[in-house]
């Protein structure tokens, strides 16, 4: 029944992309997510690449720190930071398609005119970080919430008669 939770939920994952990716945006849209991507993009993707490089390398290198040199483990953090930033890179890359899908062309000329203020400003350039400290306090939880919520729909599922 396990596996049957799990199933689910990656299948619906795939049904619902596929859904999103049906939904093309105007051509307007398409331009004004365009140009809304690129204010918010180049210090935003340093910002997420330097954010999951801390809340994710501590955990490798403490797996790695007793096992290998220093040179070795150097060398594995450059590399691990320049993955991170053409992943966080390559990501970006693709938001102007899900911009122009979610909002109208004029919804995305009103948040690039907000960018454009001193607090909008602001915003692009502390988000990331705000994001990163709010990701970091989740990731201590999850494995418990996986755990509850795990637990919550089996017991759905056996009242209503399926077994493990």
């Amino acid at each position: 029944m396990k596996r049957l939770i799990v199933l689910a939920v990656v299948c619906s994952s795939f049904v619902f992309a596929a859904a999103r990716a049906d939904d093309a945006p105007s051509p307007e849209a398409l331009k004004a997510a365009q140009e809304l991507a690129q204010v918010v993009s180049a210090d935003t993707v340093n910002q997420m690449s330097a954010a999951m490089t801390a809340q994710i390398w501590p955990t490798i290198e403490n797996s790695l720190a007793a096992k290998i040199d220093a040179a070795t483990l150097a060398e594995l953090r450059a590399e691990f930071e320049t993955s991170v930033a053409a992943f966080a890179n390559e990501t970006t890359q693709a938001s102007p398609a899900v911009y122009a899908r979610n909002f109208t062309a004029q919804e995305l000329r009103d948040i690039l005119a907000f960018y454009q203020t001193p607090t909008g400003a602001k915003a692009l350039h502390t988000m990331p970080k705000v994001m990163g400290e709010v990701m970091a306090q989740m990731g201590p939880r999850m494995k418990t919430f996986q755990q509850d919520l795990n637990a919550r729909m089996i017991a759905i599922l056996q009242k209503h008669g399926y077994k493990d």
